[in-house]
Parts: structure tokens; C-alpha cells; sequence
């Protein structure tokens, strides 16, 4: 039988702002984006380890820690769907 569930732990997270001081943060890995047949252009991606590998993360996406440290990335659409902020205790 199919049932509901609803995430009971709370998670830590900011927006990606492409800065270096996040970068070191999260241990984010910045690459130099290339064009094929047109070589490395001005524009980077960027890259999180999560324990499903390397992903890619944008500026502007949620970056969230879960209660045992880890952390992944969240789109900016599906993080305002899913979450909502609490109060500081």
C-alpha cells in the first residue's frame, strides 16, 4: 500500500553565490567551461561532491547540510517548493 511521508529533520542551507569564500566553504571544484571546437570560454561551472558523485551546481541553487555534515545541492525552483525557512532557536 502507498503511503505519504514528510521529512522531519531540519537542514542548513544557502544560496550559491559563485563567491570563493563559498567555494572554500563547500569544497566546491571551479571549471573552466569549454565550447567544443571553440576551446575555454570566460564562463565556469561548478561542481559539489555529494555521495552520489560530482554534481553540477549553479549560481543560485541551494546548497543544504543534513544532520550528519553532508552536503548537496538543491535547484532554486524545487528548494522554494519543498522547503520552508524556521525560526532560529
Amino acid at each position: 500500500m502507498l503511503k505519504e511521508y514528510r521529512k522531519t529533520a531540519t537542514i542548513k542551507a544557502e544560496q550559491f553565490d559563485g563567491s570563493e569564500e563559498m567555494i572554500k566553504k563547500y569544497g566546491i571544484i571551479k571549471e573552466a567551461f569549454v565550447i567544443d571546437g571553440w576551446g575555454i570560454t570566460d564562463d565556469y561551472q561548478y561542481f559539489i561532491k555529494t555521495r552520489e558523485g560530482k554534481l553540477i551546481v549553479n549560481i543560485g541553487d541551494w546548497i543544504a547540510t543534513g544532520v550528519e555534515g553532508k552536503h548537496w545541492n538543491i535547484a532554486d525552483e524545487i528548494f522554494k517548493k519543498t522547503y520552508e525557512e524556521v525560526e532560529a532557536k
